[in-house]
């Protein structure tokens, strides 16, 4: 009788999970670099240090 061959499941899941991990640490890492150039710009005494958005609109 032979046995039924193991489930990929899990490692499936954990894939899943390493690159779920992955993204987000790139995502917090952009913000944290933005949040850093703003800060370095403001400890220089700049001004207009916060990056505008073109699609606001008053």
């Amino acid at each position: 009788m032979d046995d039924p061959p193991p489930s990929r499941r899990n490692a499936i899941l954990a894939l899943v999970a390493v690159v779920l991990i992955a993204v987000g640490g790139y995502f917090v890492t952009r913000v944290l670099h933005d949040a850093s150039r703003t800060e370095d710009c403001l400890m220089r005494g700049g001004r207009n240090c916060a990056p505008l958005d073109p699609a606001f609109k008053r």
